[in-house]
């Protein structure tokens, strides 16, 4: 299920110049910004959770996934480079499978890490914040970047979309609309962190359990449905 030879070409796609500079900007961002509050305020543990839910998990995690998970197969698909992997004898399912991991591996990096990295700066991750959010953000990465990978195949206006769905939905419905709180993959996840600190530093509007079967739900029928995608696509180049 996974092809080094694509995985290496989807990395360097990835981590081209123009994505690279973009996905070294928002966790230095971050890293900044935690070093300023902590020069400001002192180690807070409540002032590390805002940062690090109103910057980090918020904004940082679901904009490195659109970057990561569109660019792991959309340019392929909008200059018709894709034509000549597909022509390889290599199975669909396997390059879904084999970009996922490297849309996950990337968006983990750049966001998980840096929100450690900020965590410790902030208060030297008391009451586990730091771990806490981190936890949040990887498992964020997995399921933003099914999501977006999906997107990337199915439309040319996948970053468009994800920058909607990051920017507007994430951030602006999910945190004041209940109803779309529960629709919301940086709540799933805070379910996760609020399980790590356990002292009402952190919250989530998703129970544990709920927000554990819709993380593992979303990742899977995305990921299915872009291979299926990907098979349908195939059949129409040939014809």
């Amino acid at each position: 299920m996974y092809n080094p030879t694509v995985a290496r070409l989807t990395y360097r796609a990835l981590l081209g110049r123009r994505r690279a500079l973009i996905l070294f900007l928002l966790p230095a961002f971050l890293v900044l910004i935690a070093a300023a509050v902590r020069g400001f305020n002192g180690a807070d543990d409540q002032v590390a959770a805002d940062v690090l839910g109103g910057f980090a998990l918020a904004t940082m995690v679901p904009l490195i996934g659109v970057i990561a998970g569109t660019g792991a197969i959309g340019p392929e698909i909008d200059d018709g480079s894709i034509v000549y992997l597909l022509s390889k004898p290599v199975k669909r399912p396997t390059i879904i499978f084999t970009k996922l991991i490297v849309a996950v591996a990337v968006t983990m990096v750049f966001s998980a890490v840096p929100t450690l990295i900020a965590g410790f700066v902030l208060n030297g991750n008391g009451q586990q914040v730091a771990v806490a959010y981190t936890v949040a953000a990887l498992v964020a990465s997995i399921a933003y970047s099914a999501m977006f990978l999906l997107l990337g195949t199915i439309s040319r206006h996948a970053v468009v979309i994800g920058l909607v769905y990051a920017l507007v939905w994430e951030t602006l419905f999910g945190s004041l609309i209940s109803g779309a709180k529960t629709l919301s993959v940086q709540q799933w996840s805070l379910a996760l962190a609020e399980k790590v600190t356990g002292d009402g530093l952190i919250n989530s509007e998703v129970g544990l359990t709920t927000a554990t079967v819709l993380l593992v739900a979303v990742t899977v029928a995305a990921t299915w449905f872009a291979g299926h995608k990907l098979r349908t696509l195939t059949l129409a180049g040939e014809e």
